[in-house]
């Protein structure tokens, strides 16, 4: 899993968090970062219910299915770095994300935790009959 930075196509003024909505884990941890975090303005979108915006993020090399990504301003953070942006900014409220914040605030860490968060995500979307890709799902579906 390769975690990189690139320029989104326009510029944006509060962070975004791109997560798989397919996911319970992912959509949990995405609405306590928007509601609990203590990032201000953060702000969440479901990368597989916005075909166009996971569309955008695939045509520069961000696929969901790799991780979430966290657009600031004029960077796109994927996997892992995402993570880790996120956490080092929160002064969480809610004890998961107090819990997890310290831990993935550190890169190594971050990297290190990062391939079982995805495996936890992979498992969840098995259990609901998705498919890993968000890209791969049937045209009706959409």
């Amino acid at each position: 899993m390769e975690s990189r930075c690139a320029e989104p196509h326009q510029l944006l003024i509060a962070p975004v968090l791109v997560f798989d909505g397919g996911c319970v884990f992912c959509r949990h941890f995405a609405e306590l970062s928007e509601l609990r975090s203590g990032i201000a303005n953060l702000q969440i979108r479901d990368g597989r219910a916005d075909r166009t915006l996971r569309q955008q993020l695939e045509r520069r090399g961000f696929r969901l299915r790799d991780g979430a990504v966290v657009l600031d301003g004029d960077r796109v953070l994927h996997g892992a770095d995402a993570l880790t942006w996120l956490c080092r900014r929160m002064t969480p409220s809610a004890a998961l994300l107090q819990v997890l914040a310290p831990w993935m605030a550190d890169h190594r860490r971050a990297r290190l935790t990062y391939p079982l968060l995805l495996f936890a995500r992979r498992l969840a979307l098995s259990l609901r009959g998705l498919p890993l890709d968000p890209a791969e799902l049937p045209e009706s579906s959409r």
